[in-house]
């Protein structure tokens, strides 16, 4: 594997990263976005859970250094799931040697996506990368890697009031719709019956789109804990009465946002997901009117969601008649690579 530094500068060295490394890699990820976005909400928090946290369990991880054993670039492949590699690469633009780091980091990382291909007896993989979209050195730097651009997201937020926590100050579902928080044992953790219900929505919701990957049960409960947001009373699942009974339609995972310029927390939509049966009685509107609401009591001002530029349902119509807006726009890159035959 591409684990020595022969194609760097002099000097130069790679390694996996240490929690002594955090603060470090935290500037790295600060001075990309501002270069970048004009602006970083980087959470050192995140960080640590990436290079010895939870997060880290599901990926292997790469940093170069300088001379001065000064970091000058980090990568993160990220096991994603079956024939899923989520490749994350994070080099400063404004360094005079950051192609070749790029470069190194993600022929490394093509190389342990491989591996781990291999390890689960699989013919290949999809690696999957991405940009923010004012990021022209990203790009290039995919592009020379191999990657190809397929899909645009909306980076959309919308503001909350305080208002629109109080009673009835936003519509409820409709009739024959309830809304509720998956349940949860006397200690607190999750009832897994509830757990595997928003599963299966969202694995059953999201079949027709864009690039769905069957993820299962254990992997999809494992990434979400890795989120430093991540907290289970901020799943809810939608149920609908049908003929006499009533079933699932729908499901809701939202998590905690770090707090803004302004030192105040938000709201994040990680998934929504409406089952095909339950279609047509504004379970979607009535799932982002809870998050909303609870938001808005737990004292939160914004609530933030990605959905695709291309959504076959239009979602993005529905965000913006009911207040949000995009803020930016990333970018998808995808390359197949199959393992090499013995």
């Amino acid at each position: 594997m591409t684990t020595t530094a022969h194609d760097l500068p002099p000097g130069w060295s790679v390694r996996e990263p240490a929690a002594q490394d955090v603060a470090a890699l935290t500037a790295l990820v600060a001075r990309h976005h501002v270069v970048t976005r004009g602006s970083t909400s980087v959470d050192e928090a995140a960080v640590a859970l990436e290079v010895t946290g939870y997060a880290s369990w599901t990926r292997r991880q790469l940093l170069v250094t300088n001379g001065e054993e000064a970091v000058r670039g980090w990568c993160r492949v990220h096991d994603r799931a079956a024939g899923r590699t989520v490749v994350d690469l994070t080099v400063d633009p404004t360094d005079p040697d950051a192609d070749r780091v790029a470069a190194h980091l993600f022929a490394w990382a093509q190389e342990t996506a491989l591996v781990v291909a291999a390890q689960r007896g699989l013919p290949g993989t999809q690696l999957d990368s991405g940009r923010h979209v004012d990021d022209d050195h990203q790009a290039r730097w995919l592009a020379a890697a191999g990657y190809t651009k397929v899909r645009t997201w909306l980076q959309m937020t919308r503001p909350v009031t305080a208002a629109e926590g109080a009673p009835g100050a936003l519509p409820g579902p409709r009739e024959g719709v309830t809304v509720r928080r998956v349940a949860t044992h006397d200690t607190g953790l999750p009832v897994a019956g509830d757990l595997q219900t928003v599963h299966q929505m969202l694995e059953e919701s999201f079949a027709d789109h864009f690039n769905s990957y069957r993820e299962s049960f254990p992997e999809f409960v494992q990434r979400l804990r890795e989120d430093p947001g991540h907290r289970w009373d901020h799943w809810w699942i939608a149920e609908v009465e049908a003929d006499g009974l009533t079933l699932p339609g729908g499901a809701i995972v939202s998590s905690v946002l770090s707090a803004d310029p302004s030192g105040t927390e938000g709201s994040y939509v990680d998934y929504i997901g409406v089952h095909r049966r339950a279609r047509g009685r504004g379970i979607a509107k009535a799932l982002l009117h809870t998050v909303i609401r609870d938001a808005a009591q737990r004292g939160r001002n914004r609530v933030n969601l990605e959905v695709d530029a291309d959504s076959p349902t239009g979602a993005d119509g529905l965000y913006v008649s009911m207040g949000w807006h995009t803020a930016y726009r990333t970018e998808s890159w995808h390359r197949d690579v199959q393992v090499a035959e013995a």
